[in-house]
């Protein structure tokens, strides 16, 4: 059975109570892992891991966790194209699930705006975090969950 991995240190609260919600329902086993302490719903195939905090200690304790066919959310753009290479679906908080294809291209506009940024120039950030995100997202673990209990 795959596990679903959480990249906890950015990953709004909104967003864990669905995945915890769907991880009680489906029994899936789910893990967050972030740099300091994250609270999830207590249940047996949730926990919660605190990695020493450090500059991605957290993303490489994922990418050395995760396996072939789990799932990772995360919106660490480096994070997703790694686990990638090892066959880990990856979906973002906002529902967006990266493919090979589109992980380039992200990795490519993050790199242009982190270029850009260290030039000066000022660029917003993300938009508010909004309910249809929210949905999105869930729609998207849902898809994900039930191609999983298919292929189980």
């Amino acid at each position: 059975m795959p596990t679903i991995w959480v990249d906890a240190d950015a990953t709004p609260k909104a967003i864990r109570e669905i995945i915890c919600k769907a991880a009680i329902r489906t029994e899936m086993t789910t893990r967050f892992v972030a740099n300091h302490r994250v609270p999830v719903t207590p249940h047996p195939c949730i926990t919660s891991h605190q990695v020493e905090p450090g500059f991605d200690v957290a993303d490489n304790y994922i990418a050395q966790e995760a396996v072939a066919g789990d799932l990772l959310i995360t919106q660490d753009i480096p994070l997703a194209a790694e686990v990638m290479e090892n066959k880990v679906d990856v979906i973002n908080n906002r529902g967006e699930t990266y493919n090979p294809q589109t992980i380039r291209q992200k990795l490519q506009m993050r790199d242009f705006m982190e270029t850009l940024r260290s030039s000066g120039v000022q660029s917003g950030g993300p938009a508010a975090f909004s309910d249809k995100d929210k949905q999105t997202f869930a729609n998207s673990l849902d898809r994900w969950l039930a191609r999983a209990k298919r292929g189980a």
